[in-house]
């Protein structure tokens, strides 16, 4: 299964930039909570609940998080596409340092959180905590407005194969899943020095991956749990289309962690997600968050 193509990422930057300078969507938080169904957790449900209360012209309220803190430069570019969608609502609430690395480890007790701001200046809360700490703080109350969909990232570095369990990027939108809401982790790979990680290249994979699926998560019948990674290519070099692929389960002889080759496209479905990624595609995989074993606590 193959995503739309894209076009060359020199090409997005303009529509990227297009995107930061509208105004933000304030939270409506008197809004009514999107009541949704428990989530049947077994090692059969990839699918997120199909029982949705909602009026037609509620709007989706995007919960967006990372592990990265509140004012890293990844979850901003997000924030800043994300809050362009009609009939979208944007709440970030993200830790107040860095927590790579953490999976889903919460932590026990009271949590101190304080009003912030993104790079961009969008209003936001810090919690002084785990990724998934942001989340279980959001969806039990902390945020006058349940959220429909959590976004998670987009993350200093892959979190594909068997680095997936240990992301706590991933660790928060699972930490979602587990509790019945939809969850997209999104990655962008690491780049060659002195280059950096490339994050509208994150923005143009998520808008592609929107445009298909946007309208799943108005309804209910979205993925439960969704990874998506996204290689750092020259900027010379055209971001092969976007593929659909399983995690992998182990490197299998590849080194991982290193930046993308970029020496796509692959002629036919990929193995896995990591030799999706290193030869230039993005990459969705859809996870099971039955499968992530839990962190200790």
């Amino acid at each position: 299964m193959k995503l739309r193509s894209f076009v060359a990422l020199g090409a997005l930057l303009v529509g990227f930039a297009s995107c930061s300078s509208d105004t933000p969507k304030a939270v409506d938080t008197s809004a009514a909570a999107t009541v949704v169904s428990t989530a049947d957790t077994s090692a059969a449900a990839t699918d997120a609940p199909t029982t949705t209360t909602t009026a037609a012209a509620t709007p989706l309220h995007i919960l967006v998080t990372n592990d990265d803190g509140f004012d890293a430069a990844g979850i901003d570019a997000i924030v800043e596409y994300l809050r362009t969608l009609d009939n979208v609502e944007v709440s970030v609430v993200a830790p107040a340092t860095n927590q790579s690395g953490t999976g889903d480890k919460s932590t026990p007790g009271d949590l101190v959180v304080a009003d912030v701001k993104t790079l961009s200046g969008y209003p936001a809360k810090s919690v002084a905590g785990f990724p998934a700490d942001s989340v279980l703080w959001a969806i039990n109350g902390g945020l006058s407005v349940k959220p429909d969909l959590v976004v998670s990232g987009s993350n200093l570095g892959q979190n594909y194969g068997p680095f997936t369990v240990i992301s706590g990027t991933v660790g928060a939108a699972a930490t979602a899943a587990r509790n019945g809401i939809p969850g997209i982790a999104i990655s962008q790979g690491t780049a060659v020095a002195p280059a950096t990680p490339y994050f509208p290249a994150s923005v143009t994979v998520l808008t592609e991956y929107l445009a298909d699926t946007l309208a799943s998560y108005r309804d209910g019948t979205a993925k439960l749990l969704v990874a998506i990674n996204v290689p750092t290519c020259p900027v010379e070099t055209t971001l092969f289309p976007t593929l659909v692929a399983p995690r992998a389960l182990d490197a299998n002889g590849r080194t991982l962690g290193a930046p993308a080759t970029c020496d796509g496209p692959l002629t036919a479905d990929p193995v896995d997600d990591v030799d999706a990624f290193n030869a230039g595609h993005g990459v969705v995989s859809y996870l099971n968050p039955t499968d992530l074993t839990p962190a200790a606590p």
